[in-house]
């Protein structure tokens, strides 16, 4: 029997990509995964539906109130919360000369401003219970300067140092821990500049959602004694 087994986990964006790996990846080690999704709810229903028919709850995390929504929903439905992981994020390239405020804040306000609220949910459930676990999703931008994805590093690297922050807050009964991704193409192995990441890593090749997974199933189920750390599961990309 797994260690997650029956423990209730909301996943924010599982309906693609890493989260939906995630979602995948906790159901088979038995837990009752909670799918959160802001738009794309037929891909949020598949990933719910290979996860043995898990719950879907839609909120737009820009938005606190919907957070608050979400997190009295899922707790309505299971009646405890068990496991946060906080996966939604945006992504855009752009010259830092040329970021307006509005490509800043589109980025921030999921990335950043929304996993701190969607902690804040989190704790305000898990305290009173006894405690839980939390993990961060951030990024191999977090830890490497990348020029045209300033506004995005400052992001993830905030995620990285809130979770630090947070594990001190709520120590000993959460641990705050953060998984950093490197390479995880979906599709985009051939894009010029994905490959020359991958040729540079020192593993020589690209991620999988699956392996990102293995990161956060690391951290839901370590002793509470593992806590305020930033996991780079990059193939030692970050290293070079």
């Amino acid at each position: 029997m797994s260690e997650l087994d029956g423990r209730v986990i909301l996943v924010t964006g599982a309906a693609k990509r890493v989260g939906r790996s995630i979602a995948l990846r906790l159901a088979r080690e038995g837990a009752r995964v909670a799918v959160h999704y802001s738009s794309s709810r037929e891909e949020a229903e598949a990933t719910a539906a290979e996860c043995g028919n898990a719950p879907v709850f839609a909120a737009n995390l820009e938005k606190v109130g919907e957070i608050e929504r979400l997190f009295a929903e899922v707790h309505g439905h299971f009646g405890r919360l068990d496991g946060l992981v906080n996966n939604a994020a945006r992504f855009t390239k752009l010259d830092p000369l040329e970021i307006t405020e509005a490509d800043w804040d589109f980025i921030h306000q999921v990335n950043l401003k929304a996993v701190f609220f969607c902690c804040q949910q989190a704790a305000r459930i898990m305290l009173p219970a006894g405690g839980g676990r939390i993990v961060n999703i951030s990024s191999g931008g977090a830890l490497r300067p990348w020029p045209f994805h300033a506004h995005y590093c400052a992001s993830k690297a905030g995620v990285a140092h809130l979770t630090r922050a947070l594990a001190v807050a709520w120590s000993p009964r959460i641990s705050v821990n953060s998984v950093a991704p490197g390479v995880i193409p979906f599709g985009e192995e051939s894009e010029p500049s994905v490959k020359a990441l991958i040729d540079k890593s020192p593993v020589q090749r690209p991620g999988t959602g699956d392996e990102i997974a293995g990161g956060v199933v690391h951290f839901l189920t370590a002793s509470t004694f593992t806590t305020g750390q930033v996991l780079a599961v990059d193939g030692g990309l970050s290293l070079v």
